[in-house]
């Protein structure tokens, strides 16, 4: 795998407008088979119990994953089958980061999984997923520049 994949998968990432206009503090570190996460919580995350909303766990483990997988695929962008996620313990502020693997390889299909961790390096969640391959060629017009 070439490094400038994971620069252009990193780019196109971060300059999605989910990450741009809601999850603006968002990092992301893509290598081969593996994909790594990071964000800042705050209150805007948080449910009536001052604590983040389990979409927030659910975005950063798929993502993750997804790139943990969409690592080793330089054609197409990748699709998320299915995913699940597991809840460990709740947040309410710091640093989250979520660090996919790619589990199994096929042709078509693969496996990942994530866990995440709060910034004292608890874990507060994890996930596993399927993802496929779409149709979509990963070109500049997609932000895979």
């Amino acid at each position: 795998m070439r490094s400038d994949h994971y620069r252009k998968l990193e780019r196109m990432y971060l300059q999605s407008n989910i990450n741009t206009s809601i999850y603006n503090t968002t990092t992301c570190i893509i290598s081969k088979g593996k994909a790594e996460i990071g964000l800042s919580i705050e209150p805007k995350y948080f449910h009536a119990l001052h604590a983040i909303h389990g979409s927030v766990y659910f975005k950063l483990l798929d993502d993750a994953a997804f790139f943990a997988v969409n690592s080793v695929v330089e054609d197409v962008f990748v699709l998320t089958k299915s995913y699940s996620i597991h809840f460990k313990r709740p947040v309410t502020g710091g640093r989250l980061v979520a660090r996919g693997e790619l589990k199994k390889e096929g042709e078509y299909a693969f496996e990942a999984t994530a866990e995440l961790l709060d910034e004292s390096g608890k874990a507060v969640g994890f996930g596993s997923g399927e993802f496929v391959k779409s149709k979509v060629a990963l070109t500049p017009e997609i932000g895979y520049k």
